[in-house]
């Protein structure tokens, strides 16, 4: 941590002052909820890795949501805001590897490092409810609902190609493939590790998330809490596609479902293609050497060793059920098995895929779509022996149907053809299967006779055996913990040796907050569907399709099966908290040498610090780079707080109860700058909220310099600051409530009332653009030293002109014709052009208020630039002045 200048002396022991209260906050057992609460206010962060140290990141998310709970808390909500550890996956069993110890173990030390940080950090959890998904206590109900959802007909095994990470020796799911660009092209890449994926054949466990895939799209119109491109990342990737399925017949094989969505081209289909794992491909090639080499080959290539190209011709003939030919069919690998029916009919003329294809294998291309009327692209322009055609258009060489509009015909061919209207998702069911050991065991048995047998309820939880160190799946070298008895029959049978994929521990965890020692259910169901949904969730958008959508439906499966009662969505309200970046505006990182230790923060400035630049540095979802600067500002702020405060304490500042007039201003900006930090805090804005505690501060240390302050006023300011400063930077809240001589703890204090005075914006700008107005007075004369600046208020008649000129249509005439208006002649014509000719008209205060609001501020314009300043009506002030002023602009003259 490198800072600049030299540092005055510090006003308070930030170590001694932090540990101090939180351990007040501990015996006085704040955080608690009790159980018996009412729909608390839900505040949850995504739980942690244990990765055993925090980041930069871990301390802006879970400020975030302590900031927000703290200000929920003052406001009088039961909260809960709970915390655990997602502490099952690889990266333990990798350290446990390096380090020649075992994974629960080095578990269990990260998470009591990353515990104490946390307390370090103010961070106020109600411990009581803490879990850690690697206990037994919890994963048992992983393995209980594992079972569950088997009884509701959402789990199956089957043989599949998976997404395998040679690094990790695991099956990935497709959430879990990223893609990376290459200067050779896209790869796809292990998310954890970034080493290229391979592909391999296996039977695995699935969750089948696509029964609910209708639901978890169409109920994202609903998620208004949500941000928009995290449900735009889940609707793309559930993959919604409207077509219909049509029959091709396939020689002595039969008829053939294919999906489509674009069945207006079936006419101009010259080719079939199946997918090599097609059962009908799998029976050619029992009698076709050359499709069965091709189907082994298919299966042993990763995919960027394949191209579009790639397909083999089987001897058989498919009949277009349009035209009544006979097209030939290939085995092609960019058909996916999983994808639609796994068969389609290809039309080279208007799919870029299926033109390439039929390129290379010398294939007919036959258009049969044309550009309409009002397309952008002339007919004659259209060549489909060169390229693709793949927009609507018009029918051609589709017999007696040319003419139709592709829309039009994708609606009749489905009768025409015999078909059916069909959806079909991208969405792929969810393989759970892993072959590691630090996770949870899947609960089933598998036995000769009886074939797989889920553990019965009274042997949960299956517990992890004792760590085998081993390539490969370590729990099938466990012989003895694998070795068992059937459940059914009593003979020798083996255990299910693939762990759960960790996502499963998160899929309902938020779920488990709510009764944690629960010992004979996941979670009280009554508490849980009064407590949920989570109202507030903050994480990182990396999680958009993987843990979200897994949640969302778990939380559904979990409601069907009557373990919830109406909870159909678990979070509410979603942010995405943006990323720190280094100084330099990289990623923070040990390789590039930029990044920050929360702990060296910590120790050198203090938590509250920390928390404070990390709040005011930008909003939650934005990322910002890191600055030495903005830590400095925060530290002095937090000092120069508590050091107002003190000399209050101390009897340091002098009071007189006569000064009111100031007292009058500095009383309403309170009560504004109350009611603006709420709007901002629960606009989860708190730079914004902070921004405003800033500026009361320093309106009482101007305050204080200006005159002798009124000692009510001024120490309803620093009650103020110091609550609304409080759920940031707690600590120091605490201290500056104790200075003050107020009861209890300020954690548990009243939130201040939150009524900004009426008018008060419009106040605000009038005062604002007069200083700026005289500021512009004197650099553009060049006055050195005012002797008295007096403001004059417009006269009440062009209050009324202002009026009129906000609702007319034609300014002038409504004006003259008004005879109120009329004796004031050209003077009042002249004003109405005026106004007349501006776009916008403010609004502005009544005469009376607007000289009132100007004499209680003007104590800022005398102080700024040490003159007298005099404040006068239209009638008072001299007629020449006074008909300069405009309403919300006062007339100004300086004297030097």
């Amino acid at each position: 941590m490198t800072t600049t200048g030299e540092e005055p002396e510090r006003a308070f022991d930030h170590s001694e002052v932090e540990s101090r209260w939180q351990s007040a906050w501990d015996e006085a057992d704040v955080f608690r909820i009790d159980d018996d609460a009412t729909d608390p206010e839900y505040v949850l962060a995504m739980f942690p890795y244990t990765s055993g140290q925090l980041h930069m990141g871990h301390v802006r998310n879970y400020t975030i949501t302590d900031a927000f709970a703290r200000f929920e808390r003052m406001r009088g909500e039961a909260v809960l805001h709970p915390m655990g550890w997602d502490s099952f996956g690889l990266p333990a069993e990798n350290a446990a590897e390096e380090r020649d110890t075992n994974p629960r173990d080095w578990t269990m030390q990260c998470i009591d490092q990353m515990r104490d940080q946390f307390v370090e950090m103010g961070f106020g959890y109600d411990w009581e409810r803490e879990i850690a998904t690697c206990e037994p206590e919890y994963y048992q109900w992983n393995q209980w609902l594992f079972k569950q959802f088997r009884e509701a007909g959402l789990v199956e095994r089957q043989a599949a190609e998976l997404n395998w990470c040679p690094s990790c020796e695991t099956v990935l799911a497709d959430e879990q493939v990223e893609e990376e660009t290459h200067d050779d092209g896209a790869v796809d890449v292990c998310w954890r590790c970034d080493t290229p994926i391979d592909h391999r054949e296996m039977d695995q466990w699935f969750l089948t998330i696509t029964d609910y895939a209708e639901e978890l799209l169409d109920a994202l119109d609903d998620l208004d809490g949500w941000p928009n491109n995290v449900r735009e990342m889940q609707r793309n990737w559930i993959g919604r596609q409207e077509g219909a399925s049509v029959a091709f017949e396939v020689g002595e094989y039969g008829d053939v479902d294919i999906f489509t969505t674009r069945l207006d081209t079936i006419y101009g289909a010259t080719y079939f293609s199946l997918a090599p794992g097609h059962p009908v491909a799998q029976q050619i090639a029992e009698d076709n050497d050359e499709v069965a080499e091709y189907i082994e080959m298919a299966a042993q290539a990763d995919e960027d060793e394949l191209d579009v190209t790639s397909g083999v011709f089987t001897g058989e003939y498919a009949t277009n059920p349009a035209t009544g030919d006979a097209i030939p069919v290939y085995v092609a690998d960019y058909v996916l098995t999983d994808v639609g029916t796994g068969a389609l009919y290809a039309v080279p003329a208007h799919d870029d895929r299926d033109h390439e294809f039929a390129e290379h294998h010398d294939i007919d291309i036959q258009q049969v779509i044309e550009p309409a009327d009002d397309a952008a692209v002339d007919p004659e322009d259209v060549d489909v022996q060169a390229e693709a055609y793949t927009e609507d258009g018009i029918l051609v060489n589709s017999g007696e149907f040319d003419g139709l509009t592709s829309v039009a015909a994708r609606e009749t061919f489905v009768s025409e053809f015999h078909g059916e209207h069909r959806t079909e998702y991208n969405l792929r069911d969810w393989g759970i299967s892993r072959q590691r050991y630090w996770g949870t065991p899947i609960p089933m048995i598998h036995c000769e006779d009886c074939g797989y047998v889920a553990v019965p309820d009274e042997d949960l939880p299956v517990e992890l055996p004792e760590f085998v160190h081993t390539t490969g799946n370590p729990l099938d070298a466990a012989e003895e913990w694998k070795q068992t008895r059937c459940p059914d029959c009593g003979t020798d049978a083996t255990r299910e040796t693939d762990t759960m994929d960790t996502f499963v521990d998160s899929s309902w965890y938020f779920l488990r907050y709510v009764s944690p020692d629960l010992d004979d259910a996941p979670f009280d169901t009554d508490r849980a569907s009064d407590w949920l949904p989570v109202d507030r969730y903050v994480g990182g958008i990396e999680h958009a399709v993987m843990h979200l959508l897994y949640a969302r439906f778990f939380t559904k499966v979990i409601d069907d099966i009557d373990l919830l009662a109406g909870v159909r969505e678990p979070f509410v309200n979603l942010t995405n908290q943006g990323m720190v970046l280094g100084e330099n505006g990289n990623k923070m990182s040990k390789s590039r040498g930029n990044g920050v230790s929360p702990q060296r923060l910590i120790d050198e400035y203090g938590a509250d610090t920390a928390r404070l630049f990390i709040m005011e540095a930008a909003q939650p979802e934005k990322e910002f780079a890191w600055s030495p600067e903005g830590v400095q500002s925060a530290h002095s702020f937090l000092q120069n707080i508590y050091r107002l405060t003190e000399a209050f304490a101390a009897g340091d500042i002098t009071f007189d109860a006569e000064s009111t007039d100031i007292a009058d201003y500095v009383d309403r900006e309170i009560d504004a700058t109350a009611a603006r930090a709420t709007e901002e805090y629960e606009q989860f804005r708190f730079n914004h909220a902070l921004q405003a505690v800033r500026e009361l501060v320093s309106l009482l240390r101007r305050y204080r310099e200006a005159t002798d302050p009124d000692r009510a006023t001024f120490e309803r300011g620093l009650v103020t600051a110091a609550k609304l400063l409080a759920p940031v930077a707690p600590h120091v809240g605490e201290e500056l409530w104790d200075h003050l001589g107020a009861d209890g703890l300020i954690v548990e204090a009243d939130w201040p009332s939150a009524d900004a005075p009426v008018d008060y914006e419009t106040e605000r700008r009038l005062v604002e653009n007069t200083r700026e107005d005289v500021r512009d007075i004197i650099d553009t004369v060049g006055i050195d030293a005012p002797q008295t600046i007096t403001l004059a208020v417009a006269p009440a008649w062009k209050h009324e002109v202002v009026s009129i000129a906000r609702e007319a249509d034609n300014v002038v005439p409504a004006v003259m014709q008004n005879q109120d208006l009329q004796q004031y002649g050209e003077a009042a014509a002249d004003f109405a052009k005026t106004l007349a000719g501006r776009a916008n008209i403010d609004e502005h205060l009544a005469p009376e208020r607007e000289l009132a609001a100007l004499e209680r501020a003007s104590w800022l314009v005398a102080r700024e630039f040490d003159t007298e300043v005099v404040v006068q009506s239209a009638d008072d002030a001299d007629d020449t002045l006074a008909s300069q002023a405009e309403p919300g602009r006062p007339a100004i003259d300086i004297s030097e």
